[in-house]
């Protein structure tokens, strides 16, 4: 039987398993991390379902090792007994007078229940436990949140449901919209999800007891006292893969776990990734701009996705933000402007420079022009009346620009229009934005998890063209995905595709490109291994690969497809340039 206990180590009070009843008597367990000192403390709380007690190097070993050994500050000062995956380290917090609360979410690690991500009982839970900080003897009142990805995804949940408690939420890498952002690119599957849940949900479920994973913080059972069998485990917990491949379309199942931004009052600080093409910075944009808060920033870098949370970079900014909202502290915050960018170069190298809006209101929104002489990329149309056509799963075509004649910051959302038809009822278009260096080498960086992403990606299935008038820019077109417009074959169709936020600094004699495919985009160099939490190699787009036979078959994907070009139909990618100051 889980029981709670207390331990003073570290210099600090852990209670370990602590219950948490929730509306319908189940209860769920977490940790408290306290000061030795009695008193009344902020909470930074975390809500998921990685398991509480698996050390972050057990469970992600190649992230952990990779991270320690780059990046020193993060194990410095911490005898990092207590790091777990994607949430703040208890040993850097507690001395500057927080709690940190750790929950297991329903059906994970040591919380018994049924498992369903993102669902609404969840987001319910994530509320009580978000009150249940706020009421205990050793709150303040005022609870934080704060969190990489999962732990951030679901913050957007619970702060539109607007808990009396919640006072601040930092969203550091964290997908808004569970459709768009996750799992249908485009109107596209994305195996992801599936693979995500095997390797990482199921690894930590609760009723695993001793067929899991023992704790090196606890020396316990990670994911529960009881030891379940196959069939029970199975039981409890949704088939996720199942769902989200049944609803192609979004119906109710995506719109009750797609929050009301507009809701949101709490102040906010977004963190996005210029490298998380497939999951991760297009929430962080979209929620920056749309949450109903009056006091929200956004800080965007690069690198791995799991790193900047960690280094004294990113745990400084959240200090500072949560010591002004949650402690009232006059740190200068208020005056701080909305938005930090670690602008990027070439050579992993990024420069940090601060602006008052998302998008910057100075950009010069450039159209680049498709011109099938040549395969070339230019701003002036090319007048030609003609077409191109490649095969469905193949790469594809790519435009390449003359060399810039001076540097060009790209920095900001893009956009792409295409005239297209097929010789089937339906075509995939995968859009990837791309540089290239003097002697014509593809320029990519370390993403949040390949480290060979590209600039900037889009997607759209020519039958998910359908656009939302009233959400659209046209920086960044918004399809509402709620019905299947299929095309008759031969016929030219006008295809508006978002292309997700990027920034880079292109040099002088540099080129810029688009490739327009047919299936996911490759590096033409060697294959990565990937991340030991990861079931795939990573070939370019890390694991957000579109390649279900089901959603994708041959007979209709792998297809002619035919880009088409006269005076009225002049295809483009709109792009973000800043000028200089």
């Amino acid at each position: 039987m889980t029981q709670q206990y207390t331990e003073h180590r570290d210099g600090m009070a852990i209670d370990w398993d602590v219950p948490i009843t929730m509306d319908d008597g189940l209860t769920l367990r977490c940790d408290v991390y306290r000061p030795m000192e009695d008193g009344k403390y902020p909470v930074i709380l975390s809500y998921g379902p990685y398991g509480k007690w698996l050390h972050f190097e057990d469970g992600y070993v190649s992230c952990w090792q990779r991270m320690a050994e780059e990046h020193p500050d993060v194990t410095a000062n911490s005898t990092n007994q207590y790091q777990q995956w994607e949430v703040v380290d208890p040993e850097k917090w507690i001395p500057e007078g927080y709690v940190c609360v750790r929950v297991d979410s329903r059906g994970c690690g040591r919380s018994p229940g049924y498992v369903e991500c993102w669902g609404p009982r969840e987001t319910k839970d994530f509320y009580d436990c978000v009150e249940w900080s706020g009421s205990q003897p050793w709150s303040s009142g005022k609870v934080g949140l704060n969190g990489i990805s999962y732990y951030a995804i679901n913050q957007w949940q619970v702060a539109a449901q607007r808990p009396p408690s919640l006072a601040a939420m930092c969203v550091w890498e964290g997908a808004v919209d569970f459709y768009r952002d996750m799992c249908h690119h485009g109107g596209i599957l994305t195996t992801f999800v599936k693979n995500w849940y095997d390797k990482q949900v199921h690894s930590v479920q609760y009723g695993l007891g001793s067929r899991g994973l023992v704790s090196r913080m606890t020396g316990d059972y990670v994911s529960g006292p009881e030891t379940l069998t196959k069939e029970e485990l199975g039981c409890n917990r949704e088939d996720l893969g199942a769902s989200v491949k049944e609803h192609t379309l979004i119906d109710e199942y995506w719109n009750e776990r797609t929050p009301d931004l507009t809701n949101i009052e709490v102040p906010l600080l977004s963190s996005a990734n210029w490298g998380g093409n497939g999951l991760h910075p297009r929430g962080n944009f979209e929620g920056y701009c749309d949450a109903g808060s009056s006091q929200k920033w956004l800080e965007v870098h690069g690198i791995e996705h799991w790193t900047e949370f960690y280094t004294d970079y990113g745990r400084e900014i959240q200090l500072a933000f949560f010591d002004h909202f949650l402690k009232g502290k006059d740190n200068g915050w208020n005056e701080r402007r909305r938005v930090q960018l670690q602008v990027r170069h070439p050579g992993e190298k990024f420069v940090e420079r601060f602006e008052d809006e998302w998008p910057i209101a100075r950009t010069q929104w450039t159209k680049f022009f498709l011109d099938p002489r040549g395969d070339k990329l230019s701003e002036t149309p090319s007048g030609a009346n003609t077409t191109c056509t490649y095969r469905g799963l193949s790469d594809g075509l790519t435009f390449v620009s003359d060399p810039l004649k001076n540097d060009m910051e790209l920095t900001g959302p893009m956009a792409s229009k295409l005239w297209i038809s097929s010789d089937t009822i339906d075509a995939d278009l995968f859009l990837v934005f791309r540089i290239f260096s003097p002697d014509l080498q593809e320029i990519t960086f370390q993403g949040a998890l390949d480290p060979h992403t590209p600039i900037a990606q889009g997607w759209l299935r020519a039958s998910n063209r359908k656009l939302d008038e009233q959400k659209s820019k046209i920086w960044r077109p918004f399809h509402s995905h709620d019905e299947k417009q299929p095309l008759v074959p031969g016929e030219v169709y006008e295809l508006d595709i978002e292309v997700w936020p990027t920034c880079i600094v292109v040099p002088r004699g540099f080129r810029i490109a688009l490739s327009v495919r047919g299936k996911d985009y490759v590096f033409p160099g060697e294959v990565d291994s990937g991340l030991s939490n990861m079931k795939n190699a990573f070939t370019g787009v890390g694991p957000f690969l579109h390649d279900d036979t089901e959603d994708r078959p041959p007979e209709i994907f792998n297809n002619n497809v035919t880009l088409h070009f006269d005076n009225e139909k002049q295809p483009y990618i709109l792009l973000p340039v800043i000028p200089g100051k």
